[in-house]
């Protein structure tokens, strides 16, 4: 959005290169989550973040939780519940813990785009004042999917692409699933990639045409990015700049703040 809003006002020079990882933006046929929904429901979930001012993170956590049961529920159920055994150390899922909250503005409009698919429309949303139309933007784009993602359905990830437009567009479908399709480091060899533009109308067809590499995708995202950075720069030898001092020492004192 802020791309088109840029596109829009005359600045789209601005942004060099645009990358979307595991998005959906089209929501027609986007999986359990765009079924899972409906007006009714959508305005209880609003009403209930209005009320408070934020939707509470541990909701939104449960919402994943729920987008595949027999992993990140039932499993805990059986396993911790039942049988009384302590929870597997999971490093990739650890982030779940973490919950952060979102204010009730940008969830109901998040809600809102999301019931009426108002990003695959040109106009039916806004941005600072100006009509969001994805098929104007001229920035060169690189976008991901996760092969086996259940939360954004690769297909899925390829329509939005193709609502996108610019110089250059090259859609990339990483193995794995949603978290292990991006932390996919470059020296993972059983990693493999399908990659290119978006001329297929439907998703499989794409796959069946798509030049396959083995490995990971990064080497060749940093490739991309490479291209579009311009001349690389020496690393700063103090810190702060450009009148800012540094407080303190990282990570700061705001984590440990409640």
């Amino acid at each position: 959005m802020t791309a088109a809003h840029l596109t829009a006002i005359g600045e789209g020079e601005r942004l060099a290169g645009l990358t979307l990882m595991v998005t959906v933006l089209d929501q027609y046929h986007a999986g359990v989550a765009a079924a899972a929904i409906d007006e009714e429901t959508a305005n209880i979930a609003i009403a209930k973040s209005a009320r408070q001012g934020y939707l509470d993170g541990r909701s939104l956590a449960e919402v994943f939780a729920w987008l595949r049961p027999t992993d990140l529920v039932w499993r805990y159920w059986v396993n911790n519940y039942i049988e009384g055994k302590s929870p597997a150390a999971f490093d990739v899922l650890y982030w779940n813990a973490d919950t952060t909250r979102m204010a009730a503005g940008l969830h109901r409009d998040m809600v809102q785009m999301g019931l009426h698919n108002a990003l695959a429309t040109p106009g039916a949303t806004s941005m600072l004042g100006t009509p969001v139309d994805l098929s104007a933007l001229t920035v060169d784009t690189y976008v991901v999917a996760g092969i086996s993602d259940h939360i954004s359905p690769w297909p899925a990830c390829y329509r939005s692409a193709r609502l996108l437009s610019g110089t250059a567009l090259r859609f990339v479908l990483s193995s794995s699933g949603h978290i292990a399709a991006l932390v996919n480091p470059p020296a993972n060899h059983k990693a493999s990639y399908h990659r290119g533009a978006v001329d297929e109308s439907e998703p499989a067809a794409w796959l069946k045409g798509a030049e396959k590499q083995s490995g990971s995708w990064w080497p060749d995202f940093a490739a991309w990015l490479g291209e579009r950075s311009g001349a690389k720069k020496d690393a700063p030898t103090s810190l702060g700049g450009a009148g800012m001092a540094p407080i303190e020492p990282a990570p700061g004192s705001y984590v440990r703040a409640h």
